[in-house]
């Protein structure tokens, strides 16, 4: 029996994100629980003090230069630099007149974001106070709209782009990619000490969740779209 191959084939790939959606939705419930209940208190806490100087919480554990270049990541999560890289990214598809690619983008950014604001009311939790002089916040804290928000756009722009890549090595590059920019920034959260660790899981997992969700779409209106269209 030939074995299928999981970018090509439209039922494997349902199956994949499916599952994804599902595993994805159920460790988000599983932590937002626990977080409700502060049963992840004395987790969160003892590992974000673990990565600070036990003499001074104040201070990051690492050379001189570490603290100056977890900020410059963290940035690449930031609001401004998603949305930029997404108004980029749709300038192109527009340009190619590649329509479908266009909706999933806006659909995915744009619900994530309302999603991610959401999610954060509903919650309400209290960011760290741990540190001081970090970063400036102006919301809450569960879940962490930089680790959601940057694993939606990158991992949406990265699928755009595997897409029509017929090297599976490539597409193995850009998903590779996006993961690494999504973990380096979620981890750059906890080490600034603006987020919980908690929070950053949960915003991973919201963020893989609303993606299955939006590529499942996509998936179930290309073929129609395509039924439709001349021979």
């Amino acid at each position: 029996m030939p074995l299928t191959d999981p970018w090509t084939d439209v039922d494997n790939r349902r199956g994949l994100l499916l599952s994804a959606l599902v595993a994805s939705a159920v460790v988000f419930c599983s932590i937002a629980y626990l977080v409700i209940r502060t049963d992840t208190a004395g987790f969160d806490r003892d590992l974000l003090l673990y990565l600070r100087d036990p003499a001074d919480a104040q201070r990051l554990i690492g050379p001189a230069w570490w603290p100056s270049a977890i900020r410059d990541v963290t940035a690449l999560g930031s609001a401004t630099v998603l949305w930029f890289a997404a108004v980029v990214a749709l300038c192109i598809l527009a340009l190619r007149g590649d329509g479908p690619a266009l909706i999933l983008v806006v659909a995915a950014m744009a619900g994530g974001q309302v999603l991610s604001s959401l999610l954060k009311s509903a919650f309400d939790r209290a960011r760290p106070d741990l540190i001081r002089g970090g970063p400036a916040v102006f919301d809450a804290s569960f879940p962490s709209g930089h680790a959601m928000m940057s694993l939606v756009t990158y991992l949406t722009l990265a699928t755009v782009l595997a897409r029509d890549e017929p090297r599976r090595s490539l597409k193995s590059v850009y998903l590779a990619a996006a993961a690494i920019l999504t973990l380096s920034v979620g981890a750059s959260r906890v080490l600034l000490g603006v987020h919980w660790p908690t929070d950053v899981l949960g915003g991973w997992c919201a963020g893989i969740a609303w993606v299955s969700l939006c590529l499942l779409a996509a998936l179930a209106w290309k073929p129609r779209e395509r039924t439709a269209a001349p021979a």
